[in-house]
């Protein structure tokens, strides 16, 4: 017989029972009660080795996983305890859909304490397989890297195998902004459109459509030109709704450019025309853009009209809702704004998201910079 192991070192036995080989691991004292850690194998040796690796997390300060539970149980668990309460519906949604679609189905079997990176990368190669984007599949990613590092922080893994795993390459969508041209084009067209406010708000301020869609009257200070983006609309179950913004950043207040503070006050009244010929069918929300009887305007009948004022300036088709907040930032890049500046008006949480997705109006303001140095240094 080999010398005893000591005090926290674990212990090592076969069960008669059903001749498993079972080791302990002493998780010492949690919340007053002593835990212990059994760990299973068919032989000695398949035990031993487990134990070691358990030690050896011990003694590295990382945790023992002390439940036995699938990750499917959970993921369930993660959704309902911890995303649900701390995230906006829609994002709640949003991973609820990854979890059930693609990560339950592919990974929900395994052990929590068993899922290894090489199973992270078959389930993200079999996504693209399937002919998901790999920008879909990174997201994937991101909610299962999310979720492993709560697991983490609860004990339950001794490692977040998800950050092991390198997520695909994804070209960054190119963006098309509109020119000062063909955004005056664009306004001439909406010229007395019952949405005229709501482009020029987009266009001036770079504001989201769900933002702009979100805007109370009580929100804009006309009188001191200033707007507050406090809130959006949007489709959470099926069913429009107003939702508090996703970061601090995002909820800013801006200064309105004299041309919109007109605009607005024109819209608040065509608004009380329509409110009065809507009569009883009116619905009372306090929203800047609304529908022709006073509920939320709907984004889909949103882009139908924004698609047909394209058609009337002749502007490219393709051109999206979204590309209206691309060419304010663009035009104010292209016009010399910091863009420290440019990242407190889109509600960007980082700058580098700011240098990331313009970074392709900056050549001309790079060249501006080498003849600052040609100017500084002439040969």
């Amino acid at each position: 017989m080999g010398a005893r192991r000591g005090h926290g070192e674990g212990s090592i036995y076969k069960r008669e029972s059903d001749g498993l080989w079972v080791a302990t691991v002493d998780l010492g004292y949690v919340n007053g009660k002593r835990r212990r850690k059994p760990l299973y194998g068919k032989t000695r040796r398949e035990v031993a080795e487990k134990l070691k690796i358990a030690l050896r997390d011990q003694q590295q300060g990382l945790p023992v996983a002390t439940e036995r539970q699938t990750v499917s149980q959970f993921l369930d668990r993660w959704l309902v305890e911890v995303v649900k309460p701390s995230v906006r519906p829609r994002t709640h949604q949003s991973y609820a859909l990854h979890v059930r679609r693609d990560l339950g189905p592919t990974l929900g079997h395994h052990q929590l304490t068993k899922l290894t990176p090489a199973h992270v990368q078959a389930m993200m190669n079999a996504k693209l397989a399937q002919g998901l984007s790999p920008r879909t599949v990174q997201i994937i990613r991101s909610v299962l890297r999310r979720a492993l590092g709560q697991a983490l922080k609860w004990g339950l893994v001794a490692r977040n195998v998800a950050t092991l795993v390198d997520p695909p390459r994804a070209p960054r969508p190119e963006i098309h902004p509109l020119s000062p041209t063909q955004g005056c084009a664009l306004l001439d067209a909406a010229r007395g459109d019952r949405h005229e406010a709501l482009y020029r708000v987009a266009l001036s301020l770079g504001l989201r459509q769900g933002e702009a869609l979100g805007l109370r009257w009580s929100d804009v200070d006309l009188e001191a030109g200033v707007l507050h983006v406090r809130q959006a609309l949007q489709r959470v179950d099926r069913k429009l709704r107003v939702v508090p913004l996703k970061t601090k950043r995002s909820r800013r207040s801006l200064p309105l450019p004299e041309v919109l503070v007109g605009a607005l006050h024109d819209h608040r009244d065509r608004q009380q025309q329509a409110r009065r010929a809507a009569g009883d069918r009116w619905r009372e929300t306090e929203l800047v853009f609304t529908s022709t009887i006073g509920t939320p305007a709907e984004p889909r009948n949103v882009t139908r009209s924004f698609k047909a004022l394209l058609t009337r300036a002749g502007l490219p088709d393709e051109t999206r809702f979204h590309d209206l907040r691309h060419s304010c930032a663009s035009l104010l890049v292209a016009q010399g704004v910091h863009p420290r500046v440019i990242m407190e008006i889109l509600g960007h949480s980082q700058i580098s998201v700011t240098m990331n997705t313009y970074a392709h109006v900056l050549p001309a303001e790079q060249r501006a910079a080498a003849a600052i140095m040609d100017r500084l240094f002439p040969a």
